[in-house]
């Protein structure tokens, strides 16, 4: 049984490896009006292509595809997290109201422009601040004096937080000038079109380190989804380790969402469709969930630029929903018994 459920981790592990690799080098393709075959990318990959595809390839495209493995690494693995932290299989990244509270962030640096800040930087550090200062309030809302925040009041806290900020970012987006309107709803719907090498080197390390101490708590989750009263007896600081998981998991999606808008669905639907596969098992998803993130998005950024060119390049957001809906509720219809919650 044991080695059943190795060979299966490690082909999954291994059919994941090989589909991230397809699509990166599919991202890395696209060229506008033509798609570079995958010898003229491998080229400019190594150094030996011709300058116009050196310019697509790796100034136009790389810091695109890098920036979309971490966003997408972050948002599945802080997925995982939030729903074992909150023994609730509807809980995503933004449970807390983080989206709501990059968004107003966004929002702001759009309709209140600082002269000797560009806004290409203003948006992505006034969506970073103020997302993490929503987990920060909605922490404080939920908690009382000498007893523990149950996972309950922080859903609902975060509910009535998300609700009032969404509230503010629809009447700023609604008294926006028209360009300036666009900018934010597009902002809000995700896209990995403004990536940079100066943008990845702020986010990739916060997301890294976090994705890192995320998965070694992965022993400590397992527990907290039995329910608090097992875990402790387990010898699980459920108080301590809960906020500590709050706060990392908070840093890892502003961190994604600063620079890639709120690209939803990613931590709702990859992390169960691992749980499907390979049963509830945290160490095991966790893990996964970081290459099934990366590919997914990536998948989805491609298809977003090629199937509609007419309309330009579509917000991802809008593709992960397209995709990953449809594809959840095929998994839950027909794995019904191997949910494992």
């Amino acid at each position: 049984m044991k080695g059943n459920k190795t060979a299966r981790v490690t082909a999954t592990a291994m059919v994941l490896a090989v589909i991230l690799f397809v699509f990166v080098m599919m991202d890395l393709s696209w060229a506008g009006t033509r798609t570079l075959s995958l010898g003229e990318v491998w080229d400019a990959l190594i150094g030996k292509g011709t300058w116009a595809n050196d310019i697509i390839v790796n100034t136009q495209n790389l810091p695109r595809v890098v920036l979309g493995i971490f966003v997408g690494a972050g948002l599945a693995v802080t997925g995982a997290v939030m729903q074992a932290v909150f023994r609730n299989p509807l809980a995503t990244p933004y449970i807390l109201g983080l989206s709501s509270g990059a968004s107003l962030g966004a929002a702001l640096a759009v309709l209140i422009p600082v002269s000797f800040i560009p806004l290409t930087l203003m948006q992505p550090m006034l969506a970073f601040v103020l997302c993490f200062c929503t987990m920060l309030l909605v922490y404080s809302i939920s908690k009382s004096s000498g007893s523990m925040i149950k996972t309950e009041t922080l859903v609902l806290a975060g509910v009535a937080v998300s609700s009032l900020i969404t509230a503010v970012v629809s009447l700023l987006t609604y008294i926006a000038p028209s360009e300036q309107m666009g900018s934010i709803v597009f902002w809000s719907m995700g896209s990995l079109g403004n990536a940079t090498w100066e943008k990845i080197a702020f986010a990739a390390p916060i997301i890294a380190v976090g994705i890192f101490v995320m998965v070694c708590q992965s022993r400590n989750l397992n527990a907290m989804m039995l329910g608090d009263a097992h875990a402790m007896d387990l010898g699980v600081d459920v108080r301590r380790i809960r906020l500590f998981l709050l706060v990392i998991s908070s840093l890892v999606v502003a961190a994604a969402v600063s620079f890639a808008g709120t690209i939803g669905f990613i931590g709702l639907v990859i992390p169960h469709i691992f749980r499907l596969i390979l049963g509830p098992d945290n160490r095991l998803v966790i893990p996964i969930s970081v290459i099934g993130g990366s590919a997914f998005i990536l998948m989805c950024d491609y298809i977003s630029h090629v199937v509609a060119p007419l309309y330009g390049v579509l917000p991802i957001g809008v593709v992960t929903a397209i995709i990953g809906a449809p594809f959840f509720i095929y998994l839950l219809c027909t794995k019904k018994k191997a949910i494992g919650w």
